[in-house]
C-alpha cells in the first residue's frame, strides 16, 4: 500500500480466534491514515464489533464459510476517508428490524449494541445486503486535511 493511500483486504473463515489479527491490521493501517490515537481504539471496537457480528449473526460461526474486511484510505493522492467494509457469507437481514439498545426493555440486555457501537463511533455507516449475498457493513471515519 502506498504511504497513505490503498486498499487492503482480507479473508477470515469465521473464527473469534482471529479477531486479534484483524485488529492489528485495522490499528496498523488506521495509523498509515493518519488517525490519531483515540480515533484508533473507536475505529478499532467497531470494527471489531462489526467481524463479531459477521461470524456469530451473519455466518452463525460455519468456519467454512468467510468474513472479508476490506481497508480502504481513499482517494489515493490525497485521502479524505479511512472505509472499513466487512461481509458475511450469511442469510442476511433488515437493519431496521434490529432493536434500539437504548429502549428500556433492552437497556440491560447484554448484547445487541454492536451496530450501535459502530455508529457511534464512526462518521459513516450503511448496512446492506451483499449482491452476492450475505450482508455488507460499510464504515467511513473522515480524515483530517
Amino acid at each position: 500500500m502506498p504511504a497513505r493511500g490503498g486498499t487492503v483486504r482480507l479473508q477470515i473463515p469465521s473464527n473469534f480466534e482471529l479477531l486479534d489479527v484483524i485488529q492489528v491490521a485495522s490499528d496498523r493501517l488506521a495509523v498509515l491514515a493518519g488517525l490519531d490515537e483515540d480515533a484508533i481504539h473507536w475505529i478499532g471496537v467497531a470494527v471489531r464489533e462489526s467481524v463479531i457480528n459477521a461470524i456469530k449473526h451473519g455466518n452463525r460461526e460455519d468456519y467454512g464459510k468467510l468474513v472479508t474486511i476490506e481497508f480502504s484510505i481513499v482517494p489515493a493522492a490525497a485521502p479524505t476517508e479511512f472505509i472499513v467494509r466487512v461481509l458475511d457469507e450469511g442469510e442476511g437481514f433488515e437493519p431496521q428490524e434490529v432493536a434500539d439498545p437504548l429502549a428500556p426493555e433492552n437497556i440491560l440486555k447484554s448484547s445487541g449494541r454492536g451496530i450501535f457501537f459502530m455508529r457511534s463511533f464512526m462518521d459513516d455507516v450503511v448496512l446492506r445486503r451483499a449482491s452476492e449475498g450475505g450482508m455488507e457493513v460499510r464504515m467511513v471515519k473522515k480524515l483530517s486535511a
